[in-house]
């Protein structure tokens, strides 16, 4: 082969691995970790938005998934954004109240009256300024994913009322709001981590734990619990989170698709979650769970004692009254 023919075959390929490389070098890639089970409704809206942002930059910006706790714990990830080594995480309002305080809002007990109400506030101005409230810890909130009403289960006896909690083991997140809601009720508050449930309730470390439908049926913990008491006693949402850090390397044009595709992740994962509690409730049924519908107002009375006490703290007792006068 004459050598110009070589010479031009070696720069054409030089050239293309060249434009491959700025092609490449273009495309923003964001890594979001969690701690969920991948056929759980919280991840696959994640997948969701992932693909949508994908598609609204055409390309230009793309996300890696990271679940069941690869990279860490729901705490191990929001220290992790602080720091600019992780992008996202997804985390529980009730774990993102020891990084910015007015988070613990979220997980008051009965705060929410219905799932439409916390729809409602949580699309409304004052949902939307706890999002931003945590920027001064270096994390901010993109958009509120739907994780239901928690309710308690429980291994050896049925919870009818609150004194039926007395003495028990309560598994808990790392949250003082929610340690505080379980002591009022009478049980003990025991927080760990979410992957070390199954087998803390296999070994009696706890006698039971509180969570929605999806995330008791998901984890396998009907297993080991036969009963599971509709307490509905708080409606703590998950906040999918980026790190400031990462947020403001962003242009705002890829700032605006990535809110963009958050924005309507919301509208497809709470589709999701709606049918997933569906779906969990037929299983756990079939799989022998005693499901209990106590009078919820006996819950809410032991408990109204902890919104009370924010009465001395303005800007908290504000916050907890604009979110009540939302309308349904």
């Amino acid at each position: 082969m004459p050598r110009h023919l070589i010479y031009l075959m070696l720069l054409l390929g030089n050239g293309t691995i060249f434009f491959s490389c700025q092609e490449f070098s273009r495309t923003k890639r964001l890594k979001l970790a969690h701690g969920l089970d991948i056929t759980h409704p919280v991840h696959q809206g994640m997948v969701f938005m992932a693909e949508k942002l994908a598609e609204k930059s055409d390309g230009q910006m793309q996300i890696d998934i990271y679940p069941s706790q690869q990279l860490g714990t729901e705490r191990q990830c929001l220290e992790l954004l602080q720091i600019g080594s992780l992008d996202i995480t997804k985390v529980s309002g009730a774990v993102l109240e020891n990084f910015a305080p007015k988070a613990k809002v979220l997980s008051l007990p009965y705060i929410f009256r219905s799932r439409e109400h916390a729809y409602r506030v949580q699309d409304s101005p004052v949902g939307r300024e706890l999002l931003l409230q945590s920027e001064r810890y270096w994390l901010r909130g993109l958009a509120y994913f739907d994780a239901g009403q928690r309710s308690f289960y429980t291994k050896d006896r049925p919870v009818h009322r609150p004194e039926d909690l007395q003495g028990l083991k309560i598994r808990v997140q790392e949250s003082i709001t929610a340690m505080e809601l379980v002591r009022q009720l009478g049980g003990s508050p025991t927080p760990i981590s979410w992957g070390e449930i199954y087998t803390s309730l296999q070994q009696g470390v706890v006698d039971g734990a509180e969570n929605n439908p999806p995330s008791f049926y998901t984890s396998r913990h009907y297993e080991v619990c036969k009963y599971y008491s509709l307490s509905e006693h708080t409606a703590v949402p998950d906040v999918l989170i980026i790190g400031t850090t990462t947020w403001n390397q962003l242009t705002p044009q890829q700032q605006e698709w990535l809110q963009a595709a958050a924005d309507e992740a919301v509208v497809h994962q709470r589709q999701l979650w709606q049918a997933a509690e569906a779906e969990a409730f037929r299983e756990v049924t079939k799989a022998g769970v005693e499901i209990i519908r106590p009078e919820k107002s006996s819950f809410a009375e032991k408990t109204k004692a902890i919104l009370e006490n924010y009465s001395d703290q303005p800007e908290m007792y504000d916050l907890i009254q604009r979110i009540q006068a939302v309308p349904e």
